[in-house]
């Protein structure tokens, strides 16, 4: 697969593939891809909880909440969700400013399971503190983001859209899920210098 093909597949998936279990030891090797990334001072302060186990899965789904025009999984048939979750913690014993190192790593993770015939999407809006009671996770830890892992069962198109349309994905009448994309034209700032 072509790294271009990656990125396009490497990007969040809403449905999947009930039935399609997600292997521990993909979930293992997305963790060792993540451990590679560049982290700022290498401090390498990011931590992992792996999700996958039915009972847990279905708790950790009632603590995402919607975020944009993701309604959250709670809705959606169970048959219908990721089957397993890589939760990112910041670990406040090496330092406080996570959010560099948590995109590339989530970014990675995507990236690696798009490779692996799979799908992820990355949560941002989730109950925190609950999720670290029910896991058991101490406070240092400050929980981050989930990220599902799964095998989509949606089509997905990615279409170039013009600097006043509305970003938001919709899912049209054949089942089709549209993520529009600003165009490179309209993301590159020209720099201007005084004279």
């Amino acid at each position: 697969m072509f790294f271009r093909d990656l990125v396009t597949k490497g990007r969040n998936y809403v449905t999947y593939d009930g039935s399609a279990a997600v292997p521990e030891e993909l979930l293992l090797d997305l963790l060792e891809l993540a451990c590679y990334v560049p982290s700022r001072g290498n401090l390498q302060p990011l931590k992992y909880l792996l999700v996958s186990a039915t009972a847990e899965t279905g708790a950790l789904v009632s603590m995402l909440l919607p975020e944009g025009s993701f309604a959250g999984w709670a809705g959606v048939p169970e048959g219908e969700r990721p089957r397993a979750f890589i939760v990112m913690f910041g670990d406040l014993c090496l330092g406080s400013e996570f959010a560099t190192d948590s995109g590339i790593a989530a970014q990675t993770i995507l990236l690696g399971a798009a490779d692996a015939g799979y799908g992820g999407c990355i949560v941002t809006s989730f109950d925190r503190e609950g999720l670290a009671g029910h896991f058991g996770i101490p406070g240092f830890y400050l929980p981050l983001l989930v990220i599902a892992i799964g095998k989509p069962s949606e089509t997905v198109v990615i279409e170039q859209m013009s600097e006043d349309d509305p970003i938001s994905c919709h899912t049209d009448a054949n089942g089709i899920r549209r993520i529009p994309k600003r165009v490179v034209r309209d993301v590159l700032l020209r720099a201007r210098c005084r004279e």
